[in-house]
């Protein structure tokens, strides 16, 4: 009973640990990005709309984080992420509004959010409604100090991913017009959400199909890349990023940190790190699942396939 006990303590200040680090650092980062892209933002009571964004983006996990660690699921976790970038976009369009009506510019990448977001929280809802649960989250909710952790992580993610249409939309100043940055930056969107789109629909299509059950997706897109869905993601949000080069200036700048984020999340921390190891736990001994790794990138295709 005390080795229980003891081992329960543990557990419970390792998680305190680790919650604390992530919760700290998140804080900082938001802090620290509010203060280099807020001051040419519309001032509401004395406080930038950017920072009020900032609070939108982690308040509403917390608040989400609540009933779903009583209940321990996962199931609201994506919903309510979509719930939060539109949130943002009304906010942000609605504070840019106090200073003049919305650009063109500002319209065009709260739309490409819009959609964005409606087609992606809808697709993993279904999703984990269709499995009844998401894998990453097994040991995570067991904790509701532990389970903060990944709702902390996505109010970040929000607020970073959003954080060039949250500095377009939420300037002070009069918008200069659309160039030809503001092309490239749609016709990059347009590729991106079609890549993630077709990537996610042959997926769905594979893992519908009884013969494919317990085997790997090496068919269309997925022949090019192993993740060709986070290459697309990683696309769309460096399309609407190039939105602001015609109007950012300064420290605004810092706001084309979004893709750069991405990137890093997906490749490094929460995406293909996670992804792989459940792959390789399922199929690592499996020759033909070896080939299917030496031959196909993990990101970004390669012009000429290995044989």
């Amino acid at each position: 009973m005390t080795l229980e006990t003891t081992t329960a303590m543990d557990s419970t200040r390792d998680d305190l640990r680790l919650t604390t680090i992530v919760v700290t650092t998140t804080f900082t980062i938001v802090f620290l990005m509010v203060c280099a892209v807020g001051k040419k933002s519309v001032q509401l009571n004395e406080y930038s709309a950017v920072f009020y964004c900032a609070v939108l983006c982690i308040g509403m996990q917390w608040v989400a984080w609540i009933p779903a660690s009583i209940g321990k699921t996962e199931r609201y976790y994506d919903l309510t992420g979509g719930l939060t970038y539109l949130t943002v976009v009304g906010f942000s369009l609605w504070a840019g509004s106090q200073s003049e009506p919305p650009s063109s510019r500002e319209l065009i990448v709260s739309l490409l959010v819009v959609v964005w977001s409606l087609r992606l929280s809808i697709f993993l809802y279904s999703r984990i409604h269709r499995t009844g649960k998401d894998g990453r989250f097994d040991r995570l909710k067991t904790s509701p100090i532990r389970f903060l952790v990944p709702w902390t992580l996505q109010g970040l993610w929000v607020f970073l991913t959003m954080i060039a249409v949250i500095v377009i939309n939420t300037q002070a100043d009069s918008a200069s017009p659309l160039g030809i940055w503001d092309g490239v930056g749609l016709s990059i969107w347009i590729l991106g959400f079609g890549i993630e789109v077709i990537a996610d629909h042959q997926k769905t299509a594979f893992n519908k199909d009884s013969n494919n059950h317990g085997k790997w997706i090496d068919s269309g897109l997925w022949s090019y890349s192993r993740h060709p869905n986070y290459v697309g993601e990683i696309l769309l949000w460096t399309g609407i990023s190039l939105f602001g080069v015609s109007c950012f200036t300064g420290l605004e700048r810092v706001a084309w940190i979004s893709p750069i984020f991405t990137y890093i999340l997906l490749t490094k921390i929460s995406g293909i790190p996670i992804l792989n190891k459940r792959a390789l736990e399922k199929w690592g001994d499996d020759l033909d699942y070896q080939n299917y790794r030496d031959r196909t990138p993990a990101l970004f295709p390669r012009f000429i396939k290995k044989p």
